[in-house]
């Protein structure tokens, strides 16, 4: 029986070597000596920073990489500041009472 399982695997044993050689280089470590850094993680600028955990997230206290929906995307431009902002329309527009003078 194990004579007729050679070809498998053999073939299980490349498929797993060529695998494992074009797999890409992991994310850098998140650690308590790199809170704060940014890293370019699958399209989004992931921040190093402290989870808290709990028993909600069913997740350990400890260093972690976010990339949550609000991360932006890597290389994407900054957010314009308050004074670089339109400024918001007043709805409805101020009117006096008519018989105001």
């Amino acid at each position: 029986m194990l004579h007729g399982m050679r070809p498998f695997l053999l073939l299980t044993v490349t498929l797993i070597a060529l695998h494992a050689a074009a797999a890409p280089a992991s994310a850098p470590r998140c650690t308590p000596q790199r809170e704060g850094e940014a890293a370019c993680l699958d399209g989004k600028l992931c921040e190093c920073r402290h989870d808290p955990g709990g028993t909600l997230t069913g997740r350990r206290a400890g260093m972690r990489w976010n990339c949550g929906a609000l991360r932006p995307a890597c290389g994407a431009a900054p957010e314009a500041g308050p004074a670089e902002r339109a400024p918001l329309p007043v709805f409805p527009a101020p009117t006096p009472p008519p018989d105001w003078r």
